[in-house]
């Protein structure tokens, strides 16, 4: 499937607090926890837990979320096929959205038992 620009912008308007929860309660029903959750989110973003908690209260969207995030210089390295888009093949304009997939891939090799060691890729 190939983003467009009205898909990006739509992303990049949701709530990042709004999603979160979703997150949470995916990942417990799975046997992970909250910190692993937070743990992945650092590693891709640098945001530590207050900032991380700051960001929620605040309601940033996504596009704000991304912004002001440092992501890891091992991003790229996060690949394969999320909500039908492989991530490796969204356009660099279109970056939002690619970031917000990543987040997603990360989310998702969490929810299936991937190791940490795994999904905190290196180079």
């Amino acid at each position: 499937m190939k983003v467009t620009a009205e898909k990006n912008e739509k992303v990049g308007k949701m709530i990042f607090a709004s999603i979160y929860p979703h997150y949470v309660n995916r990942l417990e029903k799975n046997g992970r926890t909250k910190e692993e959750l937070h743990q992945v989110i650092e590693w891709l973003t640098g945001y530590d837990e207050d900032k991380l908690q700051m960001l929620i209260e605040e309601k940033v969207t996504f596009e704000t979320f991304f912004q002001q995030a440092e992501l890891h210089p091992n991003a790229h390295l996060i690949k394969g096929v999320v909500c039908g888009y492989r991530i490796e093949e969204i356009a660099d304009e279109f970056a939002l959205y690619r970031q917000c997939r990543y987040l997603d891939k990360l989310v998702d090799e969490l929810a299936k038992g991937r190791k940490m060691e795994k999904i905190l890729r290196k180079a």
